[in-house]
């Protein structure tokens, strides 16, 4: 019998291969009792990364998200780990200094064990210091060698990188193959070249299925040594995301490996839970392309969860290329046409550009290079005229060294502009702010919360932490999932009335419980505000008012708890006694 091979379910990476948002803190709360009956999960990823930002974009606490999904797996002794990214932390581009170290002294207070620590650039002294300070924090640093497949991501390459970060304290080594192109060979080789040096670390593989080489690597690391391998699970496995658990097991049972058993009970009863999530709001923010696997994968080198957002983009701009196509006498282009010219265009500029892995932050930098460059193109104009700054921070060395040389004609791009290449450490680019931010929370009289957690929340994500807290964040949130659900059915051949129909068979009328008119506010009595679709009312909480006939002022009240999905009438409509004022949804949105 070979060695054992443990398994851990990323949970929440699955959502975010697929779609744009994350469960709820009660939707987790729901699927972690079943996935621990499960048996088969030695860790669970339970946060980090973009999800804890989507937790704040639909206006959920992502304290409170983290906190109730780890608490069932601390206490039945399963792992939890967390996505890092290095000097990015948690969000799309670099933090302070005093913002990281607080970040992990908080996630430890929250219940998360493990910190996957990545820089999409492998640059070690991005990684480095956030091993220092999650073994400060109590922490398990695993630090990850981000793959690709290039002429300089090579076996010796990632061995050194490795080897760096194990000197520095890892105990714990991640291949984060976020495109699924590394090559199962290759995978082997390093896995068995860490291994020999270093057979006491635990070695972690993370590769998603797009291309469809991720079951042959999955057999390559682990019959060179790696301890465990990151699995999915139905409705959500497969596709752009990570193969499944049964299959994986199936095939390491098959091969001779040690490898736990699955309650399959447990196992249909998360798998049908999941899709009840998908079917309540998760599924209208779902791209279908990410269902399915795509060897032209391969040819860029984009992970798999960039497909949704390139996809996006190329709709957004498919009308604008034909116009463009149009006025200069040519044939329109279809998407797929689209798509692999952007394909193509990603392997030109991708080695221009120093070969950064193709991993967030910087897969969506060379994505938005090569659509501008494409856009340029069809316009009859020169490429590289539309980088963004955040871009050129990466090529000037502010995100760190490049793995590879950048091309002459960037170079010369630069120096045109008057920028300047940096070597220096790149923590050194971004002075503390924490002070800043505990003034903000001081002056607008917020709690610092359990641990400085909101205090780091906002540090972290400043922005959408204001839209939090104003509300604006879940209005916006509520405005996205109608339009949504407009357009599915929309999409499927309902037209304009019967959407309506349908919206109000789900929901309740508010009705004039007289003659009058409609007024959102009264200065007598305080003001109401107008309604706007998605709006949740409370059960005693005023809607309207109605000027009666005979000159007072009648409260209408909503009398029970519910969402608006369709107002009828407007302000300072004559309403007759029973006329339909709006339609409200008593189901949730939110618990």
């Amino acid at each position: 019998m070979k060695k054992e091979i443990k398994f851990s379910l990323v949970y929440r990476d699955m959502w975010q291969s697929s779609g744009k948002y994350q469960p709820r803190a009660d939707q987790l709360a729901r699927i972690a009792p079943v996935i621990i009956e499960m048996g088969c999960f030695a860790r669970v990823e339970t946060n980090g990364g973009a999800f804890e930002q989507v937790n704040l974009l639909y206006g959920e606490n992502p304290n409170k998200a983290v906190r109730t999904f780890t608490k069932p797996f601390n206490e039945a002794g399963i792992q939890t780990h967390m996505l890092d990214r290095g000097l990015n932390a948690l969000r799309m581009y670099p933090v302070p200094a005093d913002v990281r170290k607080l970040m992990y002294k908080v996630k430890k207070a929250q219940g998360v064990d493990i910190t996957r620590i990545f820089c999409g650039l492998n640059e070690v002294r991005n990684i480095i210091p956030s091993i220092k300070y999650a073994l400060e924090a109590g922490m398990i640093p695993q630090a990850t060698l981000c793959i690709t497949f290039s002429p300089v991501h090579t076996v010796e390459y990632y061995s050194a990188v490795a080897d760096k970060l194990i000197e520095a304290g890892a105990p714990e080594i991640c291949l984060k193959d976020m495109a699924g192109i590394g090559r199962p060979a290759m995978l082997g080789r390093l896995t068995k070249s860490i291994k020999e040096k270093h057979p006491e670390v635990i070695i972690q593989y993370h590769g998603h299925s797009g291309p469809g080489l991720s079951m042959a690597s999955i057999l390559e690391v682990c019959e060179n040594g790696a301890d465990i391998i990151d699995v999915a699970m139905e409705p959500m496995s497969w596709g752009k995301v990570h193969p499944d658990v049964i299959s994986v097991q199936a095939m390491l049972k098959d091969a001779g490996f040690q490898v736990p058993e699955i309650n399959m009970k447990a196992y249909m009863k998360a798998r049908s839970l999941t899709q009840e999530f998908i079917d309540d709001f998760l599924g209208y923010f779902m791209d279908p392309t990410n269902k399915h696997m795509s060897s032209l994968l391969l040819g860029c080198g984009l992970p798999g969860g960039m497909m949704g957002s390139m996809m996006a983009d190329l709709k957004g701009v498919h009308s604008g290329i034909n116009l463009i196509l149009k006025g200069q006498n040519k044939p329109p282009m279809s998407l797929d046409d689209l798509l692999v010219m952007l394909f193509d265009e990603v392997a030109y500029v991708w080695p221009k550009l120093g070969y950064p892995p193709l991993v967030t932050p910087f897969s969506q930098y060379v994505k938005n290079v090569s659509l501008m460059n494409v856009m340029q193109l069809i316009k009859g104009e020169e490429r590289w005229t539309m980088i963004d700054n955040h871009t050129w921070d990466m090529i000037l060395g502010k995100s760190g060294r490049l793995p590879g040389e950048l091309a002459p004609e960037i170079v010369e791009l630069a120096k045109s502009k008057g920028y300047e290449f940096t070597d220096t450490d790149p923590q050194l680019n971004y002075p503390d702010e924490l002070d800043t931010y505990k003034k903000e929370m001081d002056e607008n009289g917020w709690e610092y919360g359990p641990d400085n957690e909101e205090l780091f929340e906002l540090a972290m994500h400043d922005r959408q932490y204001r839209d939090y807290k104003s509300g604006v964040a879940k209005k916006r949130f509520e405005d996205d999932l109608q339009h949504a659900k407009d357009a599915a059915m929309a999409k499927n051949g309902f037209s304009e009335e019967e959407i309506k129909k349908v919206k109000r068979a789900k929901a309740d009328p508010i009705v004039a419980p007289s003659k009058g008119q409609v007024l959102w506010e009264v200065a007598v009595e305080g003001p109401s505000t107008e309604p706007f679709i998605g709006r949740k009312y409370q059960h005693d909480e005023v809607f309207c008012y109605l000027s009666t006939p005979w000159g007072e002022y009648e409260k209408v009240i909503t009398g029970f708890t519910g969402r608006i999905v369709e107002v009828c009438a407007k302000q300072g409509a004559i309403l007759n006694k029973g006329d339909v004022i709006a339609y409200i949804e008593r189901s949730e949105i939110f618990a």
